[in-house]
């Protein structure tokens, strides 16, 4: 036959409403939808981070170095770049002054709360406008400070209250209502306040050992490279450490954030893709089953093997790419709708826009899904002779030719390819396809051992019994698609739940026992004796741990220059930026030593480290390499002595780096300490005894509460979990859809077994008891497979990949897997009603 003829016979025999091919359709929607809504989300974010990555930054430009302020000739350096912008920013506590008043608050509030508190200059901000609730913004005196509405809210301030920050009161201004560089500032533990240049010096909070950061933004030319920039201030002062990125990355760790979650959630949004490809078959095979005769048909008046694959393959495709366009549709139009709705939960709220990229990649990855999983059983029919195809329904189905094996295996090899060039992190993306083509196997492998095993068991006397047991093993049994679309989707769920849960019970229960009640920063080294004291006489018996802090950046190891490097390991971050430093005359508490010696004590000798096991084996370090280290626009090299492993979950003081004392003591630092109220009454009471006391005894001191870092950290775990579970609903869509497939796949082979038997007698009832039973195995098989494998899957990523206590709530995992073995019993029951229905003369007939 002609193309022509092809079309002309392909159209006319497709039925307007798509009758037989509305499962197909279902699947490859929800499958490309979620693609293509993943990938635009993903896109519309880190585009719109890109887009404003001057007025994110704050500038062209910008260098950062902690713990001090750039000196005259780095200055000098900015400022031949362009206009230079001069911030200060650090963790302060903001303390109410005055009556409280009882309209406002009652009086019940605190008194002093942790603030991000940020000294601007006159130039602040060079990019964007800073607004606020009433009146406009403009240059802040002394005397001055305009606050964010989180800080006015928890200490009941309004415009013309007084704040104190240290030993300076300010007048508020304004309320913030969007701080134009608040996304490029990073995380913070509080409430933002700014302030003017000077007035930050009037807190007193900045001092030689003062833990805070000061940033050098830079605006330049409309014709002026920043990144040249940045490569002349970096060969001009190699040694400072300064930490500098341009307006191409003005939120890095953001923009890393979002796009690894995207490729995450598009890799999970693939397997449901595979799941609904099942589906694709499934609704393939049944739409072909109701076409046999026309097919017969078709061969017994000439038409060849090659005409009939055509045919059928030009209808399937015709509606595999309406079901493909509606799914680019939904996935352009999805992600506004999500970003109104997330709220604040976004770190930007871009406009609409179409990405075509995302869009590409999801229908390409829904037409090789279509082709793989619609080709064997189009292959079937084509090589099945007329009569065969006549008595398909009782003779079961072949095993696809060898030519069809060869393009499905390229199929595959088409997707594994597209995921991987694609991918952000390839190596991640493989592991990922790897694991899931595991799993998918092992249900295939699970799904034929049901089967074979049903086929070999004993006849159970009972007659509703062998019935159910020998429809699991019968010709044209969908046990097997059963098994990998709702055993794969049950797994992904009770991953989900067994992660969520046991991350939620890390945090909420085994963290606040260990970890301490408060952190205090900033204690000046020679009141460490003074503030053990406070404490004491605020909560006797408090337990008090008091560490050295500093804030320094690697800038070498090995023979190897990290600004040498044209990229850095995503897995390195210890390269980026600054880190925590200090040092221990002793192994610190929550550390074990893994390999080399510790120094001994009153060690004078050539500077000595040791650091983190984990920082070890991403850099390639081992006992007697070279680290060295940018402190304070210095640089020092210091000899690795041991490795260690670090109990991260205490939530104490964990540094990756400890070095000798002889190497830091002398540099300009303070204290940071830890103190711990457990088993006291009242710790609560207690925990605002020590804030008072401290606060009083230092002004210079910043109190942490533990609870709001777990607070804050349990907000975001459950973010994630909320956009992991969201995709993955989508498997066990997928799933239910197979399942509604695999039902109508097997509808014919169903009444022609129900018409045999209410001609042998049975009643509804009967056939209906047994499909129930049917039903009722394949579920709890399920139940028990997916918990295996999906506990199994769980507990790795919970010891291995975060290294906490697997304690999941056992009641949520159960309870996702009973409502999934409910909701398979039932979507079998009510896909019975139709057989049931059926009248035996005229199923006969049409037998």
């Amino acid at each position: 036959m002609t193309w022509a003829q092809i079309w002309r016979i392909a159209r006319r025999d497709l039925s307007g409403r798509f009758r037989g091919l509305r499962l197909l359709i279902v699947c490859l929607f929800l499958g490309v939808a979620t693609l293509a809504t993943i990938g635009s989300l993903t896109a519309s974010i880190t585009g719109e981070l890109s887009q404003r990555g001057q007025v994110i930054l704050g500038g062209d430009f910008e260098a950062t170095m902690s713990q001090r302020m750039a000196s005259e000739a780095e200055l000098a350096a900015f400022e031949r770049e362009g206009t230079v912008s001069e911030t200060v920013r650090m963790q302060a506590m903001a303390q109410r002054t005055g009556p409280r008043a009882p309209d406002i608050g009652g009086g019940t509030g605190p008194d002093a709360i942790l603030a991000e508190l940020k000294g601007v200059d006159y130039d602040y901000p060079l990019y964007g406008t800073l607004t606020l609730q009433q009146g406009s913004y403009g240059p802040l005196d002394p005397q001055s400070a305009v606050i964010g509405a989180g800080l006015a809210d928890r200490l009941d301030l309004r415009t013309g209250d007084a704040i104190r920050f240290g030993e300076a009161q300010f007048t508020i201004r304004g309320i913030i209502t969007d701080e134009p560089d608040r996304l490029g500032e990073g995380f913070t533990l509080g409430p933002v306040a700014l302030v003017s240049d000077l007035g930050i010096q009037r807190t007193g909070l900045i001092q030689p050992g003062s833990m805070y950061e000061a940033k050098y933004r830079v605006k330049v030319g409309p014709l002026a490279d920043p990144v040249a920039s940045i490569e002349r201030i970096k060969a001009e002062f190699p040694e400072a450490g300064l930490e500098m990125r341009d307006r191409d990355r003005g939120a890095p760790g953001t923009s890393r954030f979002i796009e690894r979650m995207g490729q995450f959630l598009s890799l999970v949004g693939l397997a449901a893709l595979v799941i609904a490809g099942i589906g694709v078959g499934n609704g393939v095979a049944s739409y072909l089953a109701t076409k046999r005769q026309g097919i017969a048909t078709l061969k017994i008046l000439g038409a060849g093997s090659g005409d009939i694959l055509r045919i059928y393959l030009v209808q399937i495709l015709a509606v595999s790419a309406l079901a493909i366009l509606g799914g680019l549709v939904a996935g352009a139009l999805i992600p506004p709708a999500i970003i109104a709705a997330a709220g604040d939960i976004l770190p930007v709220k871009p406009g609409f826009a179409i990405h075509p990229l995302p869009l590409v990649v999801s229908s390409v990855y829904g037409l090789l899904i279509a082709f793989i999983f619609a080709l064997p059983p189009l292959a079937r029919a084509r090589h099945i002779p007329a009569a065969g195809l006549f008595r398909s329904l009782v003779e079961g189905n072949r095993w696809p030719d060898r030519a069809t094996l060869i393009a499905v295996g390229a199929g595959i090899a088409a997707i594994v390819l597209l995921a991987l060039v694609t991918a952000r992190e390839a190596v991640f993306s493989a592991w990922f396809m790897a694991a899931a083509t595991g799993v998918l196997l092992m249900l295939a492998g699970i799904g034929w051992a049901i089967r074979w095993t049903a086929s070999r068991l004993p006849r159970p006397k009972a007659p509703l019994l062998r019935l159910a047991l020998a429809n699991l093993h019968r010709p044209g049994a969908q046990t097997g698609q059963l098994v990998v679309a709702l055993g794969l989707g049950l797994t992904l769920f009770v991953i989900l739940a067994g992660i969520q849960t046991s991350l939620t019970n890390e945090i909420t229960r085994n963290v606040p026992k260990e970890a301490p009640n408060l952190f205090v920063l900033d204690v000046p080294v020679t009141g460490a004796d003074q503030f053990r004291q406070l404490v004491e006489n605020a909560a006797p018996g408090a337990a008090v741990n008091t560490v050295p802090s500093l804030r320094g950046t690697i800038t070498g190891y090995k023979n190897i220059r990290v600004a040498d490097l044209k990229d850095i390991p995503d897995n390195a971050w210890v390269l980026r930026g600054e880190r925590g430093l200090t040092y221990a005359e002793t192994l610190p508490e929550g550390s074990e030593l893994i390999e080399g010696t510790w120094w001994p004590s009153g060690y004078d000798g050539p500077p000595l480290v040791s650091v983190d096991k984990e920082m070890a084996q991403t850099l390639d370090l081992k006992v007697g390499d070279m680290l060295t280290v940018s402190l304070l626009g210095r640089e020092f090299t210091a000899k690795i002595a041991s490795l260690r492993q670090i109990n991260w979950d205490t939530m104490g003081f964990n540094y990756v780096m400890v070095f000798s004392p002889n190497t830091l003591r002398d540099a300009p630092h303070n204290l940071a300490a830890t103190v711990s109220l457990k088993g006291m009454a009242d710790a609560d009471v207690k925990e605002r005894a020590v804030s008072k006391a401290v606060l009083a005894g230092f002004g210079s001191a910043t109190v942490i509460e533990v609870r709001d870092v777990i607070g804050q950290v349990s907000t975001i775990l459950t973010q994630i979990a909320t956009a992991i579970a969201a995709a993955g609903s989508i498997a066990i869509l997928s799933g239910i859809a197979v399942l509604i497939g695999a039902i109508a796949a097997s509808r014919q082979a169903r009444i022609y077994d129900s018409v045999i038997l209410k001609t042998l007698g049975a009643t509804r009832r009967q056939i209906l008891s047994a499909q129930a039973l049917e039903y009722g195995l394949l579920a709890a098989l399920l139940a028990l497979v997916a918990l295996g494998l999906g506990v199994t899957a769980a507990w790795y990523v919970i010891t291995q990949i975060f290294d906490f206590g697997w304690q999941p709530d056992w009641g949520v995992v159960l309870a996702t897997l009973g409502g999934g073995a409910l909701l398979t019993l039932g979507l079998g029951l009510a896909g019975s009603l139709p057989v049931l229905a059926a009248r035996p003369a005229r199923a006969l007939r049409q037998l």
